[in-house]
């Protein structure tokens, strides 16, 4: 997983006070997702990413690369 994401996720748990149990018990996933995710596990279920991520109003997508 991306630390960018890694980070963004942790730092809006952060802020809002959650912990990893309330974080997952709110996205509908598990909290052992919860903590493989924030320690930047590379296999991660994009579409259990996007769970995590709609609580905070973001989400991830495709972005085109411009050739150079």
């Amino acid at each position: 997983m991306s630390e960018n994401i890694v980070k963004f996720i942790k730092e809006k748990r952060k802020q809002l006070k959650l912990t990893q149990p309330e974080l997952a018990e709110r996205a509908g996933v598990g909290l052992r997702f919860v903590r493989e995710l924030e320690q930047g596990k590379k296999t991660v279920q994009l579409d259990k990413v996007n769970q995590v991520l709609a609580l905070f109003g973001s989400e991830l997508g495709v972005v085109q690369k411009t050739e150079i």
